[in-house]
């Protein structure tokens, strides 16, 4: 007897211990309320951090994004809130670390009438803030936003450039002539390169506090005291200093934001030294058939790193994985690093001793990786399995900080001694923490072959307490791109929300299709010119292979995803019957218009193989719509007003295709929303809320779990 009742006296305290373990459930309201990071730097000598936090604001209907500033103090160190204006982004330290410059669309108090400020457009203008606290303030003025900006050397001086501005007469006479009429291409200009002396920046703050510029000075359109200092008839998108202070660089990109043609998009260089250096020609610095991106010069005021996205800075057009090279800005010679490594090179940083380190993805884990000199071995850093994103380096330290994240590990921003002490890195940020109290799925990486022999990779993400369960109702979350993968990370927004549906109880299988990166590049430009269709034969082979495994239940099938995503999907419910419900987001159902609208279309017709007049057949044979009349699948669909990423007629059209065959859709339209859903966090809430009920009306599993 007394053996009995120690026995239930066990199994109850262990009930009531697993009682107490247990974690709540995610809900969609705790989903939505996580904070992403993004400009991580790193003081000049290593000692204190500076970062931008964005997260939803439901009241205001925007997204805030500050800037907060970590000081380092021994093994600890003290998180402070830099800026509150919910509008602040981009932060660049003084090389000497006595001031952070950073980009704000705040409203400025300038003494205006209520009914004109409310008017007011909001402008990214250059702002100042010391690291030791105070008020920011706004070092450029007018009515064009500030592109880009970068320190000189001797922190004595800022660069930066807008869209070449006009005086009052000017336009007032645009105005008079044209009224409220577009010209589409008439009325794009260039943009100017300037330079602003801080000590008369700090100046006329001094002189004039919060008010604005006089009304002369309004008149010239220009901001006050800014000395030109290059004209470009391009849109100067990335402005980095050498070292030495003797020459700039920047990225020309096209003034319409739209890549039309490739040789817009070019790096130049501009001599800005000397006492009293004027305005002088800015010089192409490449050639190439590239789209360049995330310019850096080297310690030795010589070397100019860059990134190519799209494109290829080595001979004809092509979009393999992104990759890092660097220029010599004296005799034009480009050298590529990393380039034995067959995987995706992402954001990188040059350290103290002229290595290079880098976030590199192969497969579905992000890790980082070193390199000497371009022809030295690449190095791996060991680190914990997931994913690091935007390292930073410092100028004076071996010091890093970078941002972490695992599919168990919500994102945080970390801090390391070094390369070589990433498993002793720790937080300094635990703003998602609400997330490790929660009952999250577990995911893990799934391999199978596809129908010519391939062998593709994806991951499999659980519902929470159901980790390697079978027969389970199966959502296919298809990511965007292309040049992206899912993977051993964490995410939560709008676009990425496996973990609400893994917790409706929905197994959601994330696949990296040809096209993918951290493959190889093989294997990412397979798609060509098989847009669609080739990586649809990936994705359904991946789902045959968990149905015949047991792991699926072929009866509970739903399949969605957004930009890319939405184009597969699109695509797969015409080509199969066997998902009960889809929902798609900003997907193409055909590339004609779409190309006419897009703001990426060389890419578009390289995928292609051409224009739609030299293959048009390709166009018919890859377009969902020409193949609508198979579809039997409930699709719920999604788009911004003002998205031209994909164009929003793609979704109209897709929505009247599908009324007009009597197939359940329903059509969300968000105002004032571009591709990317970064203006009203609510619009992003609602998708995925509304998505999920889809899901549950129609795919026939999932639900609360």
């Amino acid at each position: 007897m007394r053996t009995l009742i120690f026995v239930l006296g066990s199994l109850l305290a262990s009930v009531v211990l697993f009682a107490q373990d247990a974690k709540p459930k995610l809900t969609l309201d705790e989903f939505f309320n996580s904070v992403s990071f993004s400009g991580v730097r790193m003081s000049p000598d290593g000692n204190s951090v500076v970062f931008d936090a964005e997260k939803a604001d439901w009241d205001q209907q925007i997204f805030r994004s500050e800037l907060w500033l970590y000081r380092i103090s021994g093994n600890s160190g003290s998180l402070i809130q830099l800026t509150q204006s919910g509008h602040d982004s981009t932060p660049q330290w003084s090389p000497d670390g006595q001031w952070i410059a950073f980009l704000s669309e705040r409203k400025v108090d300038g003494g205006k009438d209520a009914e004109s400020d409310e008017k007011a457009k909001e402008v990214s203008q250059l702002y100042l803030i010391s690291p030791n606290g105070g008020e920011a303030f706004a070092i450029t003025t007018g009515d064009e936003e500030v592109h880009a900006f970068a320190w000189a050397p001797d922190s004595k001086a800022i660069y930066f450039s807008t869209r070449q501005p006009w005086t009052k007469d000017q336009n007032d006479a645009h105005k008079k002539d044209w009224k409220d009429v577009v010209r589409f291409r008439g009325d794009e200009r260039g943009d100017m390169i300037f330079r602003i002396r801080l000590d008369e920046a700090m100046a006329r703050h001094a002189a004039l506090g919060v008010k604005e510029t006089n009304e002369a000075e309004k008149d010239s359109g220009a901001t006050p005291g800014a000395l030109t200092v290059a004209r470009t008839p391009w849109r100067a998108e990335q402005i980095v200093v050498a070292r030495d202070g003797s020459r700039l660089a920047f990225m020309g990109t096209s003034v319409s934001e739209r890549n039309e043609k490739v040789g817009e998009y070019e790096i130049y260089q501009v001599s800005v030294g000397g006492a009293g250096a004027g305005e002088a020609s800015p010089a192409p610095l490449t050639h190439n058939e590239a789209v360049e991106a995330h310019l850096d010069w080297a310690a030795d005021s010589r070397h100019l790193f860059f990134q190519t996205e799209l494109g290829s800075a080595e001979g004809k057009y092509a979009d393999p994985q992104p990759r890092l090279y660097w220029v010599d800005s004296t005799t034009g010679e480009v050298q590529r690093w990393f380039a034995d490594f067959k995987g995706h090179i992402g954001r990188y940083t040059p350290m103290l001793d002229g290595s290079v380190l880098c976030s590199c993805r192969v497969g579905t884990e992000v890790q980082l990786l070193s390199q000497a000199t371009p022809k030295a071995a690449v190095v791996k850093r060991e680190g914990w399995p997931g994913t690091y994103e935007d390292p930073a380096s410092a100028m004076q330290s071996q010091r890093i900080a970078f941002v972490y994240s695992a599919t168990e590990r919500p994102t945080e921003v970390y801090i390391a001694e070094g390369p070589d002490k990433l498993t002793q890195a720790r937080p300094i940020t635990s703003f998602n923490k609400l997330f490790t109290e929660r009952d999250l799925p577990k995911a893990k990486p799934y391999r199978w072959t596809s129908d010519d022999g391939t062998q593709v990779e994806g991951m499999l993400m659980y519902p929470p307490g159901k980790f390697e369960a079978k027969g389970l109702p199966m959502f296919v979350l298809i990511h965007g791109g292309l040049q992206d993968a899912d993977g051993n990370h964490f995410e939560a927004d709008w676009y990425q929300w496996d973990r609400l549906a893994a917790t409706q109880g929905w197994l959601v299988f994330e696949p990296n299709y040809r096209g993918s990166t951290g493959y190889g590049d093989k294997f990412a430009l397979q798609i060509v010119p098989e847009i669609v269709s080739k990586p649809g034969r990936d994705i359904l082979a991946g789902v045959d292979a968990l149905v015949k495994e047991g792991i699926a239940d072929a009866d509970h099938l739903a399949i969605g995803g957004y930009s890319y995503g939405g184009y597969m999907t699109n695509w797969l419910i015409t080509q199969t019957t066997r998902f009960k419900a889809a929902v798609t987001g900003a997907g193409a159902v055909e590339h004609i218009a779409n190309w006419g609208n897009d703001d990426t279309g060389f890419d578009d017709v390289y995928f292609l193989g051409g224009h739609a007049w030299e293959v048009p057949d390709r166009y018919r044979s890859e377009g969902a719509i020409f193949h609508i009349d198979k579809v039997k699948t409930p699709t719920h669909i999604v788009g911004g007003s003002d998205d031209i990423r994909v164009a929003v007629l793609e979704n109209y059209l897709l929505d009247r295709a599908l009324h007009e065959l009597n197939i359940p859709s329903d059509l969300l339209i968000f105002p004032g929303e571009g591709h990317g859903l970064g203006k009203n966090p609510w619009h992003g809430k609602i998708k995925v809320r509304e998505e999920l009920k889809w899901l549950s009306k129609y795919g026939g599993g999932g639900g609360p779990n």
